[in-house]
């Protein structure tokens, strides 16, 4: 269902609107809508051009909004319609968060519906919009970080609706758990740390200063919400991405200012952390974190578990101080004010074990898809041993392993798009 069409820098701009089930193994149940823009260059507005299914990074995450022709959406425009999917809980389809959620009910009502919001039900849902779009006809889809792994699942669920795939820096394991995931990501992190140290030197003691400040304190950020110790230390997340590094000293720099009674942390320091930090814009980020790597078994707080497990990262144990990166915990359920009245659905959710697996093993290993991934040496988010390990275990995929781009690398401009159809177009796919 069409809902608007609008103009604006050279873009055509086209609403979608497509109604599926909430469980598409129980077609007669509740229904959801799923929305999806569909970009075309003005220039090239009436022409039949191939659809690009773009899967957006995550879990959680809502679908690029493009104001003009430029990056790599603008360079997937030279020869696609380019299709944005607000994947099912986020942006405009069926979005999640403490308001929507006390409409389903309690906790246990919540756990239930969003056992539905994994990627399985994602693929589907982009099925319902391909028949819509494209007459049935196989389109191409491009994977950004959990984007991948939806495609992995799109792979293994329904190959018959892709022409090729493209995926950047999100090659999931398998047949991993999330504690294994996690040990790896743990490492990862440890390095981005000791890289953003040996840069920027002095703040390893400013930050054990501002962890033994809040540790002493009652420090309240803009909203009134506390900032713990722990809730600063994943600040670390930025450390995945080319411009997280710089960011992060920035920040730093306007800790701490002169207050009446000596040193006091800044409004310009906590209202930039509680933007870092706050979940209240993708709640399903911190839902969802480590249940995209459960598959027949519990996830039961991986994070949490492996954080005890690396006396690097504790806080209290005489370390250098060491952020964390791309984890949730506990912690956050309890402290963050997007996610307090989520805490019994998020237990609930931690504690299912019986998860369906996400991935065929066997399907992959035949697969017929054209693949092309780009998978990022250094990725602090997505380790490059699973991804490697992907790699082989798909039939027809083609990686391309560098060490040039971080984890966001194919928003940095049009070079990493550009190898991966050049990959595409050597072999004539």
């Amino acid at each position: 269902m069409i809902t608007g069409t609008f103009r604006q820098r050279g873009l055509v701009c086209t609403d979608h609107v497509v109604e599926v089930p909430l469980d598409h193994d129980r077609p007669d149940g509740p229904r959801i809508e799923v929305y999806a823009r569909e970009v075309v260059a003005a220039a090239k507005a009436g022409a039949d051009l191939p659809r690009l299914l773009f899967l957006q990074g995550g879990p959680g995450g809502k679908a690029v909004r493009p104001a003009s022709k430029s990056g790599f959406v603008g360079r997937a425009l030279d020869d696609h319609r380019v299709v944005l999917l607000d994947q099912r809980g986020t942006g405009r389809s069926a979005p999640v968060n403490r308001r929507t959620l006390a409409r389903v009910g309690g906790p246990a009502e919540q756990a239930a519906y969003l056992a539905h919001f994994r990627a399985d039900a994602i693929v589907r849902d982009a099925e319902v919009l391909r028949r819509e779009l494209n007459g049935g006809r196989p389109w191409t889809t491009l994977g950004q970080s959990y984007g991948g792994f939806i495609t992995l699942a799109y792979l293994s669920l329904a190959p018959e609706g892709l022409r090729r795939s493209f995926v950047t820096g999100g090659l999931p394991a398998i047949t991993g758990t999330a504690d294994d995931v996690y040990r790896l990501t743990f490492d990862r992190t440890l390095e981005k740390n000791e890289e953003y140290f040996a840069r920027h030197p002095g703040d390893r003691e400013l930050c054990a200063r501002i962890a033994e400040h809040l540790r002493t304190r009652d420090v309240r950020m803009p909203t009134g919400e506390r900032l713990s110790p722990r809730r600063f230390q994943g600040l670390g997340l930025g450390l995945g991405t080319r411009a997280g590094f710089d960011s992060l000293h920035f920040l730093l720099e306007e800790a701490f200012v002169e207050g009446p009674e000596g040193p006091e942390l800044s409004d310009t320091f906590l209202a930039g952390v509680h933007d870092a930090t706050s979940l209240a814009a993708r709640p399903l980020y911190a839902l969802f974190q480590e249940l995209i790597y459960a598959q027949g078994r519990a996830a039961n707080w991986a994070a949490e578990r492996v954080y005890r497990q690396r006396p690097e990262f504790d806080l209290d144990g005489g370390a250098p101080f060491a952020f964390t990166g791309e984890t949730y915990y506990p912690f956050h359920f309890a402290e963050d004010p997007a996610l307090v009245p989520l805490r019994e659905t998020a237990e609930l959710l931690a504690a299912k074990d019986d998860w369906p697996h996400l991935y065929d093993a066997g399907r992959l290993a035949r697969n017929e898809v054209p693949v092309y991934a780009a998978i990022y040496h250094d990725d602090m988010f997505v380790p490059r041993e699973f991804s490697l390990e992907t790699a082989r275990a798909v039939r027809g995929l083609r990686p391309w392993i560098t060490n040039e781009y971080e984890h966001d690398g194919l928003k940095e401009g049009t070079a990493v798009l550009d190898r991966l159809l050049g990959m595409a177009e050597e072999d004539g796919v």
